[in-house]
């Protein structure tokens, strides 16, 4: 079996990879660098995207029986800054990847879309996949503006398109400087006695889900989803901003008067509160999340901790 990751060196992505090139898949990840910007697992092959039309990218995945696209160029804030960049450079792409794989006649695709952002805000807790989504950033724009392509693509030339969208990942090899990730940079920010930015009065309320548990999720969406169809990957449990900080100092020995929280305005583009149901990945797939919030915390402490201790 042959699987084709586009942004397959991303922080979901490299995991991802690693776990197809463990169920034995022949894994080729697809990024715009010439080179792997993470470590992948030794059986991936990296390619570079050709940077053409559709055709180019039709030959690239002939041949290959599965595709998972993670690729994706910009993060909520940047896109509220350049809302006209987010659509460009990510638009376009998603369209000619979709006529690309009609074209090659891939057998199964997944499309990581956002649970965190295409819903906007919440009318009802959690949120299952029949909620209006009407997104308040251009990021979610965007991104569910690729998924109403997708199907498109699935109604209209018979491309087997499932979507995912995953909650807010965290975990392993995340990175605390990309403006993406409240966990890592917290945690970072606290290793390094820094002040962690909290927008709003106690920040927002996310669905934290372990990215081992988003992996799980996107190749039971992959193996046993339906094509045509939308699933969230989440855990069902909300935790806000200063919750996380007081996770992590628990797990950390950090006390209170050692935490220093920057209290800021809340910021127009944060939906206040997103906890997503996936009672449907369940009943479609048997998936399950498997890390709890205080034990997937306890793992990243513990690899900060001992990624620090071997650059000393």
């Amino acid at each position: 079996m042959r699987s084709c990751i586009f942004g397959g060196a991303g922080f979901i992505g490299s995991h991802l990879a690693a776990s197809l090139a463990g169920l034995g898949r022949e894994v080729t990840v697809i990024g715009r660098s010439p080179w792997p910007t993470r470590i992948l697992p030794a059986q991936a092959r990296y390619r570079q995207c050709p940077q053409s039309g559709a055709g180019d990218l039709a030959r690239l995945l002939e041949g290959f029986d599965e595709l998972v696209d993670l690729a994706y160029a910009t993060v909520p804030k940047t896109s509220f800054t350049d809302p006209v960049f987010d659509i460009q450079a990510n638009l376009p792409f998603a369209v000619r990847l979709f006529q690309a794989a009609s074209a090659a006649g891939v057998g199964r695709v997944v499309i990581v879309s956002s649970g965190g952002t295409v819903y906007g805000l919440a009318r009802t807790l959690p949120i299952a996949e029949t909620h209006p989504t009407s997104p308040l950033s251009p990021y979610g724009i965007t991104k569910l503006t690729i998924e109403k392509y997708a199907f498109m693509f699935h109604h209209c030339h018979g491309l087997p398109v499932t979507v995912v969208r995953p909650a807010n990942a965290y975990g392993s090899g995340q990175d605390a400087h990309s403006g993406q990730g409240f966990v890592a940079t917290a945690m970072a920010r606290l290793a390094a006695g820094e002040e962690v930015r909290v927008f709003g009065p106690r920040g927002t309320v996310r669905d934290y889900v372990h990215v081992d548990d988003v992996v799980s999720g996107i190749i039971a969406a992959l193996l046993r989803g339906k094509p045509g169809e939308v699933y969230n990957i989440g855990t069902g449990m909300g935790h806000d901003n200063i919750e996380v900080v007081e996770a992590i100092c628990r797990i950390a020995g950090i006390t209170s008067a050692d935490a220093q929280l920057h209290l800021l305005p809340a910021r127009p583009f944060d939906v206040p509160t997103n906890v997503l149901d996936a009672a449907k990945l369940r009943r479609h797939t048997g998936w399950e999340p498997h890390i709890d919030f205080d034990r997937g915390i306890e793992r990243c402490w513990k690899e900060l901790a001992t990624r620090t201790s071997t650059k000393d």
